[in-house]
């Protein structure tokens, strides 16, 4: 029988190997890691052009009808994550492509933002860098947590226990989005800003927590940025497009916010010369939300369980 053929994208760390137990499928299914990243259609197209199944991380590759069409061995396509906004769904299922998914925790993201949100207030990278080099003792006044506004756009399952966590520091948590109910609000503890200005102007610490979609893209540009207190941060750890990048970049380097932490990127991987690599008052992660043991287990484990389950003729976790 011959042997399928399986590509595994965007693994930088070659970590898709040893976070799951491929052997299940090893006697039919070739495993193969990109660790560089595939830009641009063509790139994609030919690099897949010989595989029967792949395995996206994220939506870090869309898969639109013209890529799919180029791809004609393709047969098996799972995500990470049980939703991905840059599959073509009714491509997939026009040109014969099974799309499944995986289980995906919430937790490392929420962590990942208050590990953003403490290293801007409490000067973390710069204060560790100046004792590491000889640099002068103490440099930097913290800013405080406690009885300070935390403002979440979005209050979902990463939004949620954000605040939780806000809450536990005893912070002023306030939430906003088009569809937050007061009962959501209730639920989970927080006040519920009148608008999105409200929150904005009377946060220290506004947090993104959003989907990206058409109601999301651009939804902080120049005139909603402008309306932060010079004294505010600004959280970023769901989509880069939810923010302007040149507004934010412009804000930065205008001293008109006090900093921002940012882990999502118009480009990623970041090209050596973009200017966010450069930016001042700026703390950023190269995408690291979802990266953490349990997550890269949860992902590989169950992408194999997809494609067990697929190549018996029962496939699970079908999308969308």
């Amino acid at each position: 029988m011959e042997r399928l053929r399986c590509a595994v994208l965007d693994d930088y760390q070659d970590a898709a190997a040893g976070a799951a137990d491929w052997a299940p499928v090893a006697d039919r299914v070739e495993v193969v890691s990109f660790r560089d990243h595939l830009c641009g259609e063509d790139a994609v197209a030919a690099a897949l052009a010989d595989f029967d199944i792949v395995v996206t991380l994220r939506e870090r590759v869309a898969f639109p009808g013209s890529l799919l069409a180029r791809l004609p061995r393709l047969r098996l396509l799972i995500a990470s994550g049980m939703r991905n906004s840059v599959i073509d769904y009714a491509a997939a299922r026009a040109h014969g492509v099974t799309v499944c998914g995986t289980a995906s925790s919430p937790t490392p993201p929420v962590e990942l933002t208050w590990a953003l949100l403490l290293g801007l207030a409490r000067g973390i990278v710069d204060e560790s860098n100046a004792l590491r080099s000889g640099g002068p003792w103490q440099s930097t006044v913290g800013a405080d947590l406690h009885g300070r506004r935390l403002g979440l756009l979005g209050l979902g399952k990463i939004g949620g226990r954000v605040a939780q966590v806000g809450l536990a520091f005893g912070m002023r948590v306030s939430a906003w989005s088009r569809n937050l109910t007061a009962e959501r609000a209730a639920e989970v503890g927080v006040e519920r800003a009148a608008s999105k200005e409200e929150l904005l102007a009377d946060s220290d610490f506004v947090s993104v927590h959003l989907a990206l979609g058409d109601r999301t893209r651009g939804l902080l540009g120049a005139a909603e940025l402008a309306l932060l207190k010079p004294t505010a941060y600004l959280v970023n750890t769901s989509r880069a497009a939810i923010v302007d990048q040149e507004a934010l970049l412009a804000a930065l380097r205008g001293n008109r916010i006090a900093g921002a932490g940012i882990d999502v990127f118009d480009v990623e991987p970041l090209p050596a010369d973009h200017p966010m690599r450069t930016a001042p008052r700026l703390l950023a992660t190269p995408h690291l939300g979802y990266v953490s043991r349990a997550n890269w287990a949860r992902y590989y484990g169950q992408a194999v369980e997809d494609i067990q389950a697929y190549l018996a003729g029962s496939p699970v976790r079908r999308l969308p």
